[in-house]
Formats: structure tokens, C-alpha cells, sequence
């Protein structure tokens, strides 16, 4: 439990910035696509402009936290986040709004990254899920905040006002780090450090390995479509297709947040209790990947319309999906510690190149029918684009499937 409080939870607090800066554009991205008069392509665009900056720190943070550890770079990556929160809150127009959203993308890139990290080097191998899913959980709480509480000060503050708040939660952040969390274990062996080209081409056996190409693309998905809905498309959904207001789709999307909460501490304490017990690490993941699907079959054939119902299918998918670190930490545990960094990074850059994609593709598929008088999109454009996510995930299922009978104990 020290360790927790010392190293885990000051590095969930960027996670908690991480969070809150992905859920925060579903909350205001309609008032932005009003006042910036964004087509849905735009507004999908500069959700993406955050996930290029953050797919392309990935492979960089990787080294760097195997090279110099967690407090380092997070400490340097924090204060990076904040200039991008202040950045944001001080734009007077979408292009300099865009410039704060890639500079924040690069501050939280290691969110995750960094604690999962420093998990493997403080604790147990079968502890290391249940202490990230425990990290991710108090990350998951930025996402809550960003939905009803945010809007429930919008008023008072403005969304440039909630940016200000998340630039002076980094500095704060970025200071506990440093003063909190230590470089190593003790006993630790610090790793030879070797030249550039070097660390580079240890990131060929990551993405070569047998257990990456079959397993990852699933877990791209699983983690991948909660950033693209929570992210920016929830919001439009709810309001477009479910007929809601601002208030209703905050408590929606609040709920969301909450499932993500609930999973990332629920979902890592059983990947953690099964594998003690002789189970699969991906035993987790691949359940909340078959969640997934029925959750949006669900939303495109037969969405409720309730507030009720509609909370509680949105707080599902949230906590299916909430298990993807539970995939990063099975796939990690296949090479070395020194590696650790490096692996989840390559998983994570992975996933934010197809975060990126699909935020615009989905937008695009939506483009296709005209406007609402209201402003919004069709109905039907969001079921399309919805469709094609579904199809994503059903492919990488049987691609990770037939892996694992091929691989057969292997895989396990």
C-alpha cells in the first residue's frame, strides 16, 4: 500500500489529466462545432490533432522511460501538459485551439505508460495488473470530471476557464511527481544505456513477436473505441440520435466516466486474481471485447431512448472497454522488465494511430447526410460509422482467436 501512494498514485494523477483532457471535447465539442461553425469532419479533425501529437510521443516516451525512468519524464511531461491546457484556454480561434490540443496530446502521452513502468519494476508480476487497474481507476476520475461537474461550472468559468483549471492542475501535479516518487527500487539494476540507433531497433522484436501480432490489434480496439467515443463522439450520439440537451448528455456521459472508473479498478483486480489462479492474463480483455460488440449492435439495431437505459448501456461499453490495460499488462509480461516501457508504448502508439483514424473516418461516414435544422447530424450517419467500428472489432476477435489455437498453452 506504500508503494501504491508513493509511486502508483502521483503518476495516476497525469492519467487524471489524460482522462479529463479526451472526455472534455464530448462535453464542449457542440458548443465549439456552433461557434467555430465546424462540420463534423472538422470538429472529428481536432479531437484527432490531440491523438497525432500523443500516438507520435509514444515510441520516444518509451525510450525515455526505460532510459531515465518515470519521475523524469513525467515531471517534464506534466509541466508539457499544462502549457497546452493554458495554451487552449487562451485560443482565439480553432487553428491556436488546435496548437494547445497537440501540445497537451504530447504531455500525457505517457499517462499510462509511465505507471504501468514503474508498476513492473515495485511489484509482483501477478500484482502489476491489479496496481495499473487501481491507477487507471483514480485516471478515470478526470473523465467524470470532465462531464457533469464540468458542465455544471461552464457557467460560471466558461470552457476557457475549465482549461485554466486543468493548466494549474499540472504544475501541482508535475511537483508531487518529483518530490514523491523515486527513480528505482531498491537493488534496482539500472540498464546499459546504449546509443539511439540501438534503443530504436529494440522496438523491431516488440512488434515482430508472434504474441503482439495476434494480440494487440484486438486490444487496439477494445482500449481504442473508448477514446473515440468518450473522447468526442458519445456526446454528438446522445445529442443527434437520442434527442438530448446539455444537461441530460452530461449526466450520460457522466455515467460513461463512472464505468470507466468502475472497470479500471474492477477489471485489473480480476485479470490479477484469475492469472494468480493459473488463468490467461487476456482472459479479462477478450470478455470485455465481447461485451463490446453486443453493446453496439445494440446502439445501432435497437438503442433505448431513456435517460436510465441509456446510462446503463454507455456505462457497460465504458467498463468493457476499460479493460484494455489489462491487455497491455498480458502482452508486457511477455519480455523483459527493462522492456516494460517500450511494449506498452508500442501497444499505445499503435492504438492512438488508429484513435486518429477513426476519429476522422467516423466523422466523414456522418458528413454524408446532410445537416439537421438544428445543427446536428442524421441519425442514420452515426449507425454507419458505428457499423464499421463493429466490423473492426469483430475481424481483430477471430485474427486473436486463431492465434490461440494455433498458439495453443502458448498463448496463454
Amino acid at each position: 500500500m506504500h508503494d501504491f501512494l508513493r509511486v502508483t498514485l502521483p503518476l495516476a494523477a497525469v492519467n487524471f489529466l489524460n482522462q479529463a483532457s479526451r472526455a472534455v471535447l464530448a462535453v464542449i465539442g457542440p458548443l465549439l462545432a456552433l461557434e467555430f461553425t465546424l462540420s463534423a469532419a472538422d470538429l472529428g479533425l481536432l479531437a484527432a490533432v490531440f491523438f497525432v501529437a500523443y500516438a507520435a510521443t509514444q515510441l520516444p516516451v518509451g525510450i525515455a522511460l526505460d532510459r531515465y525512468g518515470a519521475r523524469r519524464v513525467q515531471s517534464v511531461l506534466a509541466l508539457t501538459a499544462g502549457a497546452g491546457f493554458l495554451i487552449s484556454a487562451l485560443a482565439d480561434g480553432v487553428v491556436m485551439l488546435g496548437v494547445g490540443r497537440f501540445i497537451t496530446g504530447i504531455g500525457i502521452a505517457a499517462g499510462l505508460m509511465a505507471m504501468l513502468k514503474a508498476n513492473t519494476q515495485w511489484f509482483p508480476k501477478a500484482r502489476v495488473a491489479a496496481m495499473t487497474g487501481s491507477g487507471v481507476f483514480v485516471g478515470a476520475l478526470g473523465g467524470m470530471m470532465a462531464t457533469l461537474p464540468l458542465a455544471s461550472i461552464l457557467p460560471l468559468v466558461g470552457w476557457r476557464g475549465g482549461f485554466m483549471i486543468l493548466a494549474l492542475l499540472s504544475v501541482l501535479i508535475a511537483a508531487w511527481i518529483w518530490f514523491s516518487v523515486a527513480d528505482a527500487p531498491p537493488g534496482h539494476v539500472k540498464p546499459v544505456k546504449r546509443g539511439l540507433a540501438a534503443e530504436i531497433r529494440a522496438f523491431g522484436p516488440i512488434f515482430t513477436h508472434p504474441y503482439f501480432l495476434r494480440f494487440v490489434p484486438a486490444i487496439m480496439i477494445l482500449s481504442g473505441l473508448n477514446f473515440v467515443y468518450q473522447g468526442l463522439w458519445a456526446g454528438p450520439w446522445l445529442r443527434d440520435v437520442a434527442g438530448f440537451g446539455d444537461a441530460a448528455r452530461a449526466i450520460v456521459l457522466f455515467a460513461y466516466a463512472g464505468g470507466m472508473a468502475a472497470g479500471s479498478l474492477l477489471t485489473g483486480q480480476a485479470a490479477s486474481f484469475l492469472q494468480a489462479r493459473g488463468q490467461s492474463p487476456m482472459l479479462v480483455p477478450c470478455i470485455g471485447m465481447g461485451v463490446q460488440i453486443v453493446i453496439q449492435a445494440v446502439l445501432i439495431f435497437a438503442a433505448p431512448s431513456g435517460m436510465v437505459a441509456l446510462c446503463l448501456i454507455w456505462f457497460v461499453f465504458a467498463l468493457s472497454g476499460s479493460s484494455g490495460p489489462s491487455g497491455y499488462a498480458a502482452v508486457g509480461q511477455r519480455f523483459g522488465a527493462e522492456y516494460a516501457g517500450r511494449v506498452a508504448t508500442a501497444i499505445n502508439g499503435s492504438m492512438l494511430v488508429l484513435v486518429f483514424l477513426l476519429q476522422y473516418v467516423i466523422g466523414a461516414i456522418i458528413d454524408l447526410w446532410p445537416r439537421t435544422a438544428t445543427g446536428g447530424w442524421d441519425a442514420a450517419g452515426y449507425g454507419w460509422a458505428m457499423g464499421v467500428t463493429l466490423l473492426l472489432q469483430a475481424g481483430t476477435i477471430l485474427w486473436a482467436w486463431r492465434g490461440y489455437r494455433l498458439m495453443g498453452k502458448d498463448a496463454a
